[in-house]
C-alpha cells in the first residue's frame, strides 16, 4: 500500500521541505500548465500514452486500458530509475503526486518503496493542492499591509519596485509574476505569460514568503494583467490600501518607455499589429498616423502621442474608478529616468518606514 500524506498537512512548507524531492508524475502538458513549486517532471504516462489509454478505456474496455496502462507505466518508471533517479542515495525521501493522488502516483510510490526509498504520495494530488492555492489566495491578502504605487504609464512604477527590493523593502511585483507590463504593448519578447494556475502558484509562493509585520510595496493594477486575472481578494485589499503617486515629466516618461519598448523598435511590424488592437478605441485614421510614425522610426514622437492620446486618458479613468484612496496618496516626484532617481526614492521610503518603526 502506498504511503500518503494528507493534503491538509502536506501543503505546509515544513512538510514539503521534509522531503528531498517533489515528483510530478502527471503528463508533461499537465506539468507545463502548473505544478507544485520545485517539483520535477517524471511522468509515468506521456501525453500521447495517456490519450491512448483513455481511448482504449472508452472504445474497448477498462480491462484492456488497465493492461496497456500498466505496461506503459512500468516502462516509464524503469526509464526514470535508470535515468533521473539513478544516483539517488539510500536515504532519499521523495514526495510524489499526480492529478488526484490515485493510480499514477500510487504506482510510482510503490516501486520507489520497493527499491527501499521512503517515498510518500500526496493524498488528493495536484487537485488538492490547487484547492489550497485558491483558498489561500482568498485568505492571505488580508494579512498584509500594502503600499500601492500609482502613476501614469511611463512614470517608473516597476523601476521603483526594483529599487525598493534592492533597498531591502518587501515587494510584490505582479507584472513580473505575470510576465506582462499590463498594457496593450505589455508583452515581453522573451517571456510568454504563464497559465492562470501557474500565475496563482507563483503569487502564493511570493506572498507566503513575505513577513506580515512589514509593509509590502505593489503596483496598482487592474483586475487583468495581459490575459491573467489578479485574484479578487488581493485586488480588493490593494484598493483599500495606502497609496503612493509617482509624478514625472513627459520627457522622463518618454525616455523610460523608449527603454521598455526597445524590442518593438527592432520589429515595427509587430508593433503595428499591436496598435491595430486599438482601432475600436481610437479609430482607423489615428492608428494609421501612429503606424506611420513607427514605420518612419519616429519613436519619441510615437511614444509621446501614445501617452497623451491613449495611456493617460485610460489611466485617469481606471485610477479614479478603482482606487478611492488615491486622493490621499503621498506624491513622489521622479527627477529623471536614470537609476539614481529611483534609488533615492527607495531610500527615502525605507528610511521613513524605519523611523516610524523606531518611534
Amino acid at each position: 500500500m502506498k504511503a500518503a500524506i494528507t493534503h491538509s498537512v502536506a501543503m505546509h512548507a515544513s512538510v514539503l521541505a521534509a522531503h528531498d524531492a517533489i515528483i510530478d508524475a502527471r503528463s508533461p502538458s499537465e506539468y507545463a500548465e502548473d505544478h507544485l513549486p520545485g517539483a520535477i517532471s517524471l511522468p509515468v504516462l506521456e501525453d500521447e500514452e495517456r490519450a491512448r489509454v483513455g481511448t482504449l478505456y472508452k472504445q474497448v474496455s477498462p480491462f484492456a486500458a488497465r493492461k496497456l496502462g500498466a505496461a506503459l507505466v512500468a516502462r516509464n518508471i524503469a526509464r526514470h530509475l535508470e535515468g533521473a533517479l539513478a544516483d539517488r542515495p539510500k536515504g532519499w525521501r521523495p514526495l510524489v503526486y499526480c492529478w488526484r493522488g490515485g493510480k499514477r502516483s500510487g504506482a510510482f510510490v510503490h516501486v520507489l518503496r520497493e527499491v527501499g526509498w521512503d517515498a510518500h504520495a500526496l493524498e488528493g494530488g495536484y487537485k488538492a493542492y490547487r484547492r489550497f492555492v485558491v483558498d489561500e489566495l482568498t485568505r492571505l491578502p488580508g494579512e498584509f499591509s500594502f503600499r500601492v504605487v500609482h502613476g501614469a504609464t511611463g512614470s517608473g512604477k516597476s523601476r521603483l519596485l526594483r529599487a525598493l527590493a534592492q533597498a531591502g523593502a518587501q515587494v510584490l511585483d505582479l507584472e513580473d509574476l505575470a510576465a506582462h507590463r499590463g498594457s496593450v504593448l505589455g508583452d515581453l519578447p522573451d517571456r510568454p505569460q504563464p497559465s492562470q494556475k501557474a500565475f496563482e502558484t507563483r503569487l502564493l509562493a511570493q506572498l507566503g514568503a513575505l513577513e506580515r509585520a512589514r509593509p509590502v510595496y505593489v503596483e496598482g493594477e487592474s483586475r487583468k494583467i495581459g490575459q491573467l486575472q489578479v485574484p479578487a481578494a488581493l485586488i480588493e485589499r490593494m484598493r483599500a490600501s495606502d497609496c503612493l503617486l509617482l509624478e514625472a515629466s513627459t520627457a522622463t516618461r518618454v525616455a523610460l518607455l523608449m527603454d521598455e519598448y526597445r524590442h518593438f523598435f527592432a520589429d515595427p511590424a509587430a508593433l503595428c499589429a499591436q496598435l491595430d488592437c486599438l482601432v475600436p478605441l481610437h479609430g482607423r485614421a489615428t492608428i494609421e498616423e501612429w503606424k506611420a510614425l513607427a514605420s518612419g522610426a519616429a519613436w519619441e514622437a510615437l511614444v509621446a502621442r501614445l501617452l497623451e492620446e491613449h495611456y493617460d486618458p485610460a489611466y485617469r479613468r481606471s485610477a479614479q474608478h478603482n482606487f478611492s484612496m488615491l486622493g490621499q496618496a503621498r506624491v513622489l516626484r521622479v527627477q529623471g529616468p536614470d537609476a539614481p532617481a529611483f534609488d533615492g526614492l527607495a531610500l527615502e521610503l525605507t528610511a521613513d518606514h524605519a523611523e516610524a518603526v523606531a518611534a
